[in-house]
């Protein structure tokens, strides 16, 4: 792969995040309404959920959004789309294949899902960054010069067939959430409850953390199936009924903002456990353990955790 081009435009500086604007009310309907929307998800979830948030991928997606001067919201929005895009377009060509007994076609499928895969991630991207319309927006001219430095050959036209190609798989349901979206407004009803932490410096550690639970997603939610069945080789039943607890995001939002609690001032870190337990109906020892899995990837040494 030849080196990558450099910005071929002077890309605007992206806004900070601003907490304690909106009033309560407001919150609380959107924080309840978030809450629903994670239990629905969860309720419709497939079984092949996770399949393409691989590191690789997700290296990928977040150097991108990063060259194209995106906010972190969009970087993991855009890894929430491209991995549902990605069942549905297999499973719907899969379905139109079955329908045909020749082997070959099945075969040549596949080979073409995987010619497609970058020009698919780049439009899931593309797609996310439109959707924060006050940002940059990746407009076709930066998408070219960056598949072209990779030596793909695709043209103009390629990339609204690709667009278009996710947007209607999806039913252009587009705006779907991401962890970060339960982060953001659980440190935004933290600050309206009288937490003591500095919402910014905790806005940035989140950061960290969740860049580093979605690149170690794999090993870290191993963890957390083996200490729950308490077995060194889970079955794969109880792999697959593990699935709607590494796909609940309103979980992961208080794991990923008690582990950094701990790690900027521990002497809050039961509080805030508590506080979050409180707000998301969550049990505290379910946050307990969603902590200790990041710490322990973060950090190692989680022996010292106590609640």
């Amino acid at each position: 792969m030849n080196q990558i081009p450099h910005k071929s435009k002077k890309v605007s500086p992206i806004p900070g995040t601003i907490f304690g604007i909106a009033p309560f009310d407001v919150i609380e309907d959107i924080l309840i309404g978030l809450a629903n929307e994670n239990e629905l998800t969860l309720d419709r979830l497939s079984e092949h959920a996770g399949s393409f948030k691989q590191p690789k991928v997700i290296e990928l997606v977040f150097f991108l959004s990063k060259h194209w001067g995106q906010d972190n919201s969009t970087k993991y929005q855009a890894v929430e789309l491209l991995d549902r895009f990605m069942i549905f377009h297999v499973e719907a060509l899969y379905k139109s294949s079955a329908k045909s007994p020749n082997v070959r076609r099945w075969d040549a499928i596949k080979a073409n899902i995987c010619d497609t895969f970058v020009l698919h991630l780049v439009s899931c991207i593309q797609i996310t960054s439109k959707l924060q319309f006050h940002y940059n927006i990746i407009n076709n001219h930066m998408v070219l010069q960056f598949l072209r430095s990779a030596d793909y050959s695709y043209k103009r036209e390629d990339l609204l067939r690709s667009e278009l190609t996710v947007l209607k798989t999806l039913n252009f349901r587009i705006n779907i959430h991401s962890p970060f979206t339960y982060v953001e407004m659980l440190l935004e009803v933290l600050g309206h409850n009288g937490c003591s932490l500095q919402l910014k410096d905790m806005h940035e550690m989140c950061v960290l953390v969740l860049d580093l639970v979605y690149l170690l997603r794999t090993p870290m939610y191993d963890a957390v199936l083996k200490a729950s069945v308490d077995l060194s080789t889970p079955t794969s039943i109880q792999r697959s009924k593990f699935l709607s607890v590494k796909e609940d995001q309103m979980l992961l939002g208080t794991g990923v903002i008690s582990a950094s609690t701990f790690m900027i001032d521990p002497d809050s870190w039961n509080q805030v456990l508590e506080d979050l337990s409180n707000i998301t109906g969550i049990s505290v020892n379910s946050v307990f353990d969603m902590c200790s899995a990041i710490l322990k990837h973060c950090v190692g040494d989680t022996t010292i955790l106590s609640h």
